[in-house]
């Protein structure tokens, strides 16, 4: 079977030929190590200083050829995401910035980027204040320049034609139904102090992104992606009952909005998100990724309580691949296999492959799952 097939397949409550393995991200190091050469894929630091300097051009380039080459050496891997893919639009203008030092750039509007080496990224530690009051007036707004333009497909749209006809190509599916208005703290105190504020929000962002589906879908995609974190490591973010008010009506109108696209829809969101499944079910998602064996989420146990109602992507820790031994992700992955055996899992790190994973844990991942892949 296809990966196509095989995804599909479990989607329609049948078992394929063998337990479906997918990746969220991979980040470059490990993408580099497998093609063999230097890469913009997920190379987070080098692809916004490119872009600083007017170079966007070399990672379209990079994204196009790399991407493809990399999922050509890596055939077990079953769905292809946009993560990867997306670049931000053409024409979008980007300020003068300066390298002040060896870890640190400052844009001509004031803004300073710290180089963080543990996650491989440049992390804004000032911005200037220029954020204006919040109030429902506020909504509607204009469509945010940056947030879609055909040019953010100039890789993805390479990768689509490479890949639809035998992987399970999954779209970008743009949702904000957990609006947090002015960052996490600033934001989750208005759901109490101002909660009007909030649903106004919401639904000016739902229009939005709703507007945007006749331009995000295309042939060649078999489901929609989308990605919202709602858990911690102990519990959602926000009380089920909040949630149930504020968020499941915007997820279900999303649903509504890109089931006239695509047939599968499948939902990112970390964290311990157990009392919030059934209103996944509820709003018509049809699979829940990351799968975090940290925070609760085991996919043994998800899939006996849910079996034929969701798919579950992910069993395996990203926490011990990145900083286990190759004997520890071997019992890790194996473990996960016995899991999987009894169907409706998609196998996959628990998040993403990311930056500092050891290569040798990365291949012995792929090889203990292809010795224990069956059912």
């Amino acid at each position: 079977m296809t990966g196509k097939e095989r995804i599909s397949a479990l989607l329609k409550g049948e078992k394929p030929d063998r337990i479906p393995l997918a990746f969220f991200t991979v980040d470059s190091d490990i993408v580099s190590a497998v093609i063999g050469r230097k890469t913009f894929v997920r190379d987070k630091v080098s692809q916004q200083i490119a872009l600083w300097q007017n170079r966007r051009s070399e990672i379209v380039d990079s994204l196009k050829k790399d991407t493809i080459d990399f999922y050509r050496k890596i055939d077990l891997c079953d769905i292809i995401t946009h993560k990867d893919s997306i670049v931000p639009p053409k024409t979008l203008q980007w300020p003068k910035t300066e390298q002040t030092d060896g870890s640190t750039w400052k844009d001509e509007l004031g803004g300073i980027y710290k180089f963080s080496p543990a996650g491989n990224e440049l992390v804004c530690v000032y911005a200037p204040d220029t954020k204006k009051p919040y109030r429902p007036e506020n909504f509607p707004e204009d469509i945010d320049p940056m947030i879609f333009d055909k040019t953010c497909f100039d890789a993805f749209d390479n990768i689509i034609d490479e890949f639809a006809d035998e992987r399970f190509v999954l779209a970008p599916g743009y949702l904000y139904a957990m609006v947090l208005l002015g960052g996490m703290e600033k934001g989750l105190a208005e759901y109490i102090a101002n909660p009007q504020l909030v649903k106004a929000a919401a639904e000016d962002f739902l229009t939005h992104d709703n507007a945007m589906s006749e331009k995000i879908f295309r042939p060649g995609f078999s489901g929609v992606l989308f990605g919202e974190d709602y858990g911690t490591a102990r519990a959602p973010i926000i009380s089920p009952q909040m949630f149930r008010q504020f968020c499941l009506p915007i997820i279900k109108a999303r649903c509504e909005n890109v089931r006239q696209y695509v047939d599968y829809i499948f939902l990112h969101s970390c964290g311990n998100t157990l009392p919030l499944i059934d209103m996944f079910i509820e709003a018509g998602i049809n699979c829940l990724q990351s799968l975090q064996p940290q925070a609760g989420m085991d996919i043994g146990e998800l899939q006996k309580k849910y079996e034929g109602k969701m798919l579950f992507w992910g069993g395996i820790s990203s926490e011990i691949l990145l900083a286990g031994s190759a004997d520890d992700v071997r019992k890790d992955v194996k473990q996960a296999c016995q899991k999987a055996k009894k169907g409706g899992i998609i196998l996959g790190p628990s998040h993403s492959i990311a930056h500092g994973t050891p290569y040798d844990n990365f291949m012995a991942m792929l090889d203990e799952f292809e010795k224990n892949c069956g059912y």
